[in-house]
């Protein structure tokens, strides 16, 4: 069948976004995506394939959009602490109004879907993986700028606080209380001061000696 006249692909891919993000994907059935999209069934498999098809493009078009956006901030003028605890904000302020307690979708991807789908685990590890990427680029420019010990491991950083903004959307969904989500941001930043200590945990031979 085809597409309807003056049909919007990208407008259609982001409902069905907003709809597995909101229902997670094995509550969202395929009437809820053709109302979303305002398709019939078999326009609906024209235009994307089959719902699992669908929802590996609006992971991929999610975690398109997700690392410009924290680029974007932690890119500007602002020392990298001030810039990480905006972001932090910014997170905070989405979770608090109400948008923000889905948590996120790369993060709800991966808990919901099976392991054995290594497709769309896959897709979900390189989103995770262009945030990660998007901090690291980050603090690598602060530590050449001398905001960070010269012994930071920037790659490290980056990886803890990639889990370490996981973690906190993950507890907006069922605490979205602001003090205590801030008390939370800030303990996770404390990494960024200039006199941190390393993340790196101890060695396993030095623990037993």
């Amino acid at each position: 069948m085809p597409r309807p006249r003056g049909f919007d692909a990208d407008g259609a891919l982001d409902s069905c976004l907003d709809l597995f993000w909101s229902k997670g994907y094995e509550a969202t059935s395929l009437d809820d995506l053709c109302d979303a999209t305002g398709l019939s069934r078999s326009s609906l498999y024209a235009a994307f394939g089959n719902k699992r098809n669908l929802l590996l493009k609006t992971i991929n078009r999610y975690a398109e959009r997700r690392a410009p956006s924290i680029a974007a901030i932690l890119d500007g003028p602002l020392p990298i602490r001030a810039a990480f605890a905006a972001l932090a904000d910014r997170f905070i302020d989405q979770i608090v109004a109400g948008p923000g307690r889905r948590g996120c979708f790369l993060g709800n991807c991966a808990a919901e879907l099976p392991r054995s789908d290594r497709l769309a685990m896959k897709q979900v590890r390189q989103g995770l993986a262009g945030t990660e990427q998007a901090f690291a680029s980050a603090l690598a420019r602060a530590k050449a700028r001398g905001e960070l010990r010269e012994q930071a491991d920037v790659k490290t950083l980056a990886r803890f606080l990639t889990a370490a903004f996981q973690g906190l959307r993950l507890v907006g969904k069922v605490n979205p209380d602001r003090a205590s989500l801030k008390a939370i941001a800030e303990t996770m930043l404390q990494c960024l001061e200039p006199d941190s200590t390393s993340l790196r945990l101890p060695d396993s031979n030095t623990q037993r000696n």
